[in-house]
C-alpha cells in the first residue's frame, strides 16, 4: 500500500555481482545523506507531497550501489528522513538491501536503526553463490546468515532473503529444497526475482512453470516466499538494471 521509492546510495558499485548493470563500470563515488534525502524530497513534492502531508510512504535502499559499503553517510540518511521535525519516514517503512556485508550488518543491528533487513542471497551454496557474487569469497552463506540472525536477535524484525532466479544456475527444485533446509528455523521470508535481463550479461531469467515449481518446493519446505512482480523492465529501471549511463563531457555525474 502506500507509494515506495527505490532509492540510489552509491554511483555504480564495487560488488562486481554477475547479474547486475549497477557494477559494470565499477564505483564511481558515494552519494551523501543530502543526496539520498534529495531523492525522496524531490519525488515526495513530483507527487504532490509536503513535509506534513507526505506523498511517498515507504523507502528502499535497493537502486544503485550497496547501502552498508557507504555505511556512514545510509546510517546518517536513515535518521534525516526518520526525524519527527522532518518528512519523517517511519524506520519500519523503510528496507536496506546488502549482499552480506557481515560486519555492517552487525553495526546497523547494533545502531538502534531497526529497518528492514534484506539480504541479497541468490544461492544455496557457497559453490554457485561465489560464481555470481564475488562478495562470497569474504563472507560466505553461514557467515551472512549468522549475521542476519544477530540482526533479527537485536531488532525483532523479519529479515528478507533475496533470491533472483537464474536459468541453468541456480532455479532448479534442487536447489529450492536446499534453500529450504538453509533457512529453516529462521525467522524470515524470501522474496523471488525472475531474474531480469541485462544486455551486456548472458544470463536469463526462467520460464513461469520453473517459478512456480521452485515456490511450490519452498512452500513445502516450509519457508515463507513470494515473486516480487517486475516493474520497470521497458525502461531499464527494473531490479538490477539501474546503470550509470549518462556521463558529463568532464566526467561528472
Amino acid at each position: 500500500y502506500g507509494n515506495t521509492i527505490c532509492i540510489s546510495t552509491q554511483v555504480g558499485c564495487r560488488m562486481g555481482c554477475a547479474f547486475c548493470a549497477s557494477t559494470l563500470n565499477g564505483l564511481v563515488r558515494n552519494l551523501t545523506a543530502g543526496e539520498m534525502l534529495g531523492q525522496v524530497l524531490a519525488v515526495n513534492v513530483l507527487h504532490g507531497g509536503t513535509l506534513k502531508k507526505r506523498a511517498i510512504t515507504n523507502i528502499v535502499l535497493m537502486g544503485s550501489g550497496e547501502p552498508l559499503d557507504n555505511y556512514e553517510e545510509v546510517t546518517e540518511f536513515l535518521r534525516l528522513v526518520s526525524a519527527e521535525n522532518g518528512i519523517n519516514i517511519s524506520l519500519r517503512n523503510i528496507s536496506l538491501s546488502t549482499c552480506g556485508l557481515v560486519d555492517k550488518i552487525k553495526d546497523l543491528a547494533d545502531s538502534g536503526l531497526s529497518v528492514t533487513l534484506t539480504v541479497s542471497l541468490h544461492a544455496p551454496t557457497d559453490e554457485i553463490r561465489e560464481k555470481i557474487m564475488p562478495v562470497d569469497k569474504k563472507y560466505k552463506i553461514a557467515e551472512v546468515l549468522d549475521a542476519a540472525r544477530y540482526y533479527f536477535a537485536k531488532t525483532g524484525r523479519r529479515v528478507v532473503i533475496e533470491y533472483s532466479l537464474i536459468d541453468g544456475v541456480n532455479s532448479r527444485v534442487g536447489d529450492a529444497k536446499k534453500l529450504a533446509r538453509l533457512l529453516h528455523g529462521f525467522s524470515c521470508h524470501v522474496n523471488l526475482i525472475n531474474l531480469n535481463k541485462v544486455e551486456e550479461r548472458k544470463l536469463n531469467g526462467v520460464d513461469k512453470r520453473t517459478v512456480d515449481a521452485f515456490m511450490a518446493a519452498l512452500t513445502e519446505g516450509g519457508i515463507s516466499n513470494t515473486l516480487r512482480r517486475s516493474m520497470g523492465n521497458d525502461i531499464g529501471g527494473a531490479c538490477g538494471q539501474l546503470r550509470r549511463k549518462y556521463v558529463g563531457e568532464e566526467g561528472t555525474y
